[in-house]
């Protein structure tokens, strides 16, 4: 049986080929809609745990405003090279006030089922700038979010974290959890 060492070489290109364009277009893809990021802090449990695997949308805040309650990725104001990850509690117009462990929006006070005990310490109130949201972290007594480094500019926003894709013991959507929820 002879080889066609021509055919064979063609057939070598072509794979090689299609692996560089994939590449390429994962490359594309984790730049511009979707990224993992691994949890590696305890501000946001019980809701998400160091060594959690997210993947985060980086497209959906180009077509839709964020929302209260949306999980995010942030770069973090005080050093642009970490990504922290927390919860959107304000957004821009909303006046916020922490009394007694309780966050109230806008005289209203918020159902967040998803922190972890009762928070000490009071803030506010606060507005929200036009171009900024607030974030907490869902462990609030171990949070470094906005009530220390200030509204967060929508700029330092990378994107909304969609679900924990591993361990697979943890795997689930991570929906907004208190849109407009208010007690």
């Amino acid at each position: 049986m002879k080889l066609n060492w021509r055919k064979i070489g063609r057939s070598a290109w072509e794979f090689f080929k299609t692996l560089i364009i994939a590449f390429i277009l994962a490359q594309l893809i984790m730049v511009s809609v979707a990224q993992a990021f691994q949890v590696e802090q305890y501000s946001m449990e019980p809701t998400l745990l160091p060594r959690d695997r997210v993947l985060v949308d980086k497209f959906f805040y180009r077509l839709r405003q964020p929302r209260h309650g949306d999980v995010i990725v942030l770069r973090y104001p005080l050093n642009t090279q970490r990504n922290y990850i927390k919860r959107i509690v304000g957004l821009p117009g909303d006046v916020l006030l922490i009394k007694d462990g309780k966050l109230n929006v806008n005289g209203q006070q918020t159902n967040e089922p998803y922190i972890n005990g009762t928070p000490q310490g009071n803030y506010g109130p606060f507005m929200v700038p036009d171009d900024s949201v607030f974030v907490m972290g869902d462990n609030r007594n171990n949070s470094e979010d906005s009530r220390a480094f200030g509204a967060l500019k929508k700029e330092f926003i990378v994107g909304q974290a969609l679900l924990i894709y591993w361990p697979l013991t943890r795997v689930r959507v991570l929906a907004s959890r208190f849109a407009d929820n208010r007690q």
